[in-house]
């Protein structure tokens, strides 16, 4: 075995490429490298795994899980990928599954319950190892879901139908930061801004901002619209809230996509934020720093959650206890560097 030299890391070393430099066949390399020695020699088992060693070689996880028969595939169900939010959770699972060996199927459910068990069914029928469920909606498919035990972890809002892996933080906890904030900055009767189709996040958060402003001494106005988009929800709103009163010190909008349509709404009516109006969100988009300099949002670390993800999936997988992983929050001009 002369002359072999370690590949570089971004050059992918195969079986071939072991054998050749080993000088023996591909399935000599192939049996060793799965842990079948019996049927080889001293020699050759080390002058094999020298090669190994030196190419800097690594076998394909996926590749032989799925020779064996193994389902290496978990699917993901999220709603509106058009949403930051939902991009960045997609994003951070695929790349944490796909460093354990997993590929990762990613379905867009648009929050409507049929489509989500739709894609509940078709995923069975393809025998995945396990779901991630963010966004999720009440639904007939779901509930048949949770009752047959299916390995799943929920992420952003909470399994509707029991207790089990959950994914997110402590929105009660946010909305009351948000709260503070706002009563803070002097504003003692601030307006809220949400959506009419309601879930486990919205009703934390709007519970939260709303019982630590009556602990404050403060109240609250509050301003739903209907619809999927957060964007339309925040202009919609914010034409609502407006239409029947005058301009509150202060709006708490409970995404940052609804401080976004709010924000369109009052620049198009010539109120300027946060000079005519303070206004604070839930999420912390990566984008408002670059899109909305005027916008103080309470900052989810939305990138670790894949970690965590497959963290609780290897401990359902495992037969283990799976329970919450609450992660923590801040608002933007407070984040750590654990944030960045």
């Amino acid at each position: 075995m002369t002359g072999v030299r370690r590949k570089s890391g971004s050059v992918p070393v195969s079986l071939a490429t072991v054998a050749a430099a080993a000088e023996v066949s591909i399935s000599t390399v192939s049996r060793i490298v799965n842990g079948q020695t019996h049927r080889a020699s001293r020699e050759t088992i080390e002058r094999v795994r020298g090669a190994i060693e030196t190419l800097g070689y690594r076998p394909n996880q996926l590749g032989r899980a799925l020779k064996r028969g193994e389902s290496r595939v978990v699917a993901m169900l999220t709603a509106n990928l058009n949403n930051p939010v939902m991009a960045t959770v997609a994003s951070s699972a695929e790349a944490a599954l796909r460093a354990a060996g997993y590929v990762m199927i990613l379905c867009d459910t648009h929050d409507r319950p049929e489509l989500q068990d739709e894609y509940l069914k078709a995923m069975r029928s393809q025998a995945v190892q396990g779901y991630i469920l963010v966004t999720n909606v009440k639904s007939p498919g779901l509930a048949e879901f949770v009752a047959r035990g299916e390995p799943a972890v929920f992420a952003c809002r909470r399994n509707p139908y029991a207790s089990g892996a959950f994914v997110g933080i402590d929105n009660v906890g946010a909305g009351a930061d948000a709260a503070d904030y706002l009563w803070s900055r002097g504003c003692r009767e601030p307006a809220v801004l949400f959506p009419a189709q309601s879930s486990s996040t919205i009703e934390d958060r709007l519970a939260g901002f709303s019982m630590r402003l009556l602990e404050l001494g403060g109240r609250c106005s509050k301003a739903e619209a209907p619809g999927l988009s957060h964007l339309d929800v925040g202009y919609e709103a914010a034409r609502s809230l407006l239409d029947r009163a005058s301009l509150p010190q202060g709006v708490m909008c409970l995404s940052d996509q609804i401080a976004y349509g709010a924000h369109r709404l009052f620049f198009e009516r010539g109120l300027r934020v946060p000079d005519d109006c303070v206004m604070v969100s839930i999420d912390g988009s990566t984008l408002s720093s670059w899109l909305a300099p005027w916008l103080t949002s309470v900052r989810v670390p939305y990138h670790e959650f894949g970690r965590h993800i497959v963290d609780l999936l290897g401990e359902i997988w495992r037969g283990e206890a799976s329970g919450e992983r609450i992660l923590p929050h801040a608002f933007q001009s407070d984040v750590s560097s654990d944030f960045e």
